[in-house]
């Protein structure tokens, strides 16, 4: 029995089935029209999160960046270094930090701050990345004398994305989704972060228009 147990256990090492993906999604279109994105561009700024995730900021932003430009080629993409390097060379650190600040209560990002961000980084539009919900599990599919054969990983991950019109201050678009990738495996590898936010860039970035 012990050896059936070994054989099956060394079979089975390495080995990772495709994983699942349960997601829920709303978007809502209030004035982004088709090709306004291409026309002139998005800069994404510095991302919220959750409390105990400030850590994944750049991590947010980066991924979701990456997505877009793969994804939606002909979209001009202001990376959010890009965005802190123009911030830093125009002198609106101190605007862009109380802007940051005060969207943390207010969800609102000041009209003359928002102009100021499209002239110094040449986009129209501003994107701004919430993560509202990340987490990692694990759940025992299948042991044998004690021993853990497949695991089932877990990764949860809410993900909020605006939007906006930096002419006019005003919101042009939004989108949520709630995401959960589970993948059954023999291995002690978690569901990333990473994982998580491309695949939900992926998805809200096939609902703008």
């Amino acid at each position: 029995m012990r050896c059936f147990v070994f054989a099956l256990v060394m079979a089975a090492a390495g080995c990772s089935m495709a994983p699942w993906y349960y997601a829920t999604q709303n978007e809502h279109v209030l004035s982004l029209g088709k090709g306004d994105l291409e026309a002139a561009g998005i800069a994404f700024i510095t991302p919220s999160t959750v409390t105990g995730q400030e850590q994944e900021k750049q991590t947010v932003a980066l991924a979701f960046a990456d997505v877009m430009a793969a994804q939606r080629p002909g979209i001009k993409v202001v990376t959010l270094a890009e965005t802190l390097s123009a911030v830093n060379r125009t002198g609106l650190v101190e605007a862009y930090r109380r802007m940051y600040e005060d969207y943390r209560d207010t969800a609102l990002l000041p009209a003359d701050v928002l102009r100021r961000l499209g002239a110094s980084t040449g986009a129209r539009y501003i994107g701004q990345l919430k993560l509202q919900g990340f987490s990692q599990n694990s759940k025992n599919r299948l042991g044998i004398l004690g021993l853990r054969i497949i695991d089932t990983q877990l990764g949860d991950a809410r993900l909020y994305f605006q939007i906006w019109d930096s002419r006019d201050g005003s919101i042009a678009w939004e989108g949520m989704q709630e995401l959960r990738i589970a993948m059954d495996t023999t291995k002690e590898s978690p569901v990333t972060l990473r994982e998580l936010l491309e695949r939900s860039a992926h998805d809200l970035i096939a609902k703008l228009p």
